[in-house]
């Protein structure tokens, strides 16, 4: 048997694999909590795209690929499919995925849907888990016990199990934070007690192909950054239950200055209405009035006679006498 190394670059690549996956659940959780105030089917659809990108992407298959890196077999060099290895990839995002769209999707039987769920995301987990370990080339052939296998098996089912019913539950920041902590510690548990039931039996005449893990760790690298940096912003910028709360009050006040005043409602009276008055005839024939007498005629004002005198080359009257 080849002597197996987990640890080749010390503690550096389970820290990185631990962090990775914190960084991955937290994102996670996030997203399920915005999932389930999504006020659309839209909404709802996009935040468990994100929740399954960010938990089965970067909380597991990153995890894992870190992991490998701090991997080794005395006396042989390792390489990797390429094609595997991206499809290990994709069956932790689609594991993850469905085991949310069972439990979360839905209102009634929540117990019975989280059990359905952590089964269905723990066996793609796991599925994931050796579809990578299957993706490796080495010179001998690789062996794995039973009861070890089994153990990492139930391991991911209990692990994603508790991840649905957290993304059910949890929604205040430091129970998230806290609730990450501990699905960091379950997926790495899991990969490494798959790893522990690995062997490795030397077999010189094998022929490698295939990238090796630094080849692939730029790619990976910047798809992670990438991918978190993404998330990262798509939380950001996406609208809270707050906001919009708060635009509906918005807009509903803008309405409210817009639109004209209602009417009061008219008071009902408790007497009954009063009959109608009869038409009083003199209101209906106006009085004609009888036409005014002619007026008499004015007569004239007699004329004094005058009494001209000649003085001073001028004529001169008696009413010029009057004093001025």
């Amino acid at each position: 048997m080849a002597q197996i190394n987990h640890f080749d670059h010390g503690w550096i690549t389970p820290t990185v694999s631990y962090l990775l996956s914190v960084l991955g659940s937290l994102l996670g959780l996030i997203c399920a909590v915005r999932l389930r105030s999504a006020p659309t089917t839209s909404w709802r659809v996009w935040w468990l795209s994100l929740a399954a990108v960010a938990i089965g992407g970067t909380g597991i298959w990153t995890m894992h690929f870190v992991a490998m890196l701090g991997f080794s077999v005395a006396g042989t060099p390792i390489r990797y499919d390429v094609g595997l290895t991206a499809a290990s990839a994709i069956i932790a995002v689609v594991a993850v995925g469905l085991g949310l769209v069972v439990a979360l999707l839905g209102e009634s039987a929540r117990r019975i849907r989280i059990l359905a769920g952590g089964l269905l995301a723990g066996l793609g987990v796991a599925a994931m888990h050796y579809t990578g370990m299957a993706a490796m080339r080495l010179n001998g052939d690789v062996h794995y016990a039973t009861a070890r296998v089994a153990e990492s098996v139930v391991i991911a089912v209990v692990a994603a199990t508790v991840a649905l019913w957290l993304t059910l539950t949890v929604s205040k920041p430091l129970v998230i934070f806290a609730s990450a902590l501990v699905m960091g510690v379950a997926v790495n548990g899991m990969h490494f007690t798959g790893m522990s039931a690995m062997s490795v039996q030397e077999d010189p005449a094998h022929t490698l192909s295939g990238a090796t893990a630094s080849s692939l760790l730029i790619p990976i690298g910047v798809a992670v950054i990438f991918g978190v940096l993404g998330l990262a912003y798509a939380l950001q910028a996406a609208p809270t239950e707050e906001d919009r709360a708060g635009a509906a009050y918005l807009e509903s006040r803008r309405q409210a200055q817009v639109a004209p005043p209602a009417a009061p409602p008219a008071r009902r009276s408790i007497y009954p209405p009063a009959p109608p008055m009869p038409p009083n005839p003199a209101e209906a024939q106006p009085q004609q009035q009888p036409p005014a007498p002619p007026m008499p005629p004015v007569s004239p004002i007699p004329q004094q006679p005058t009494r001209q005198t000649r003085l001073g080359g001028s004529n001169w009257t008696y009413r010029d006498r009057t004093p001025r």
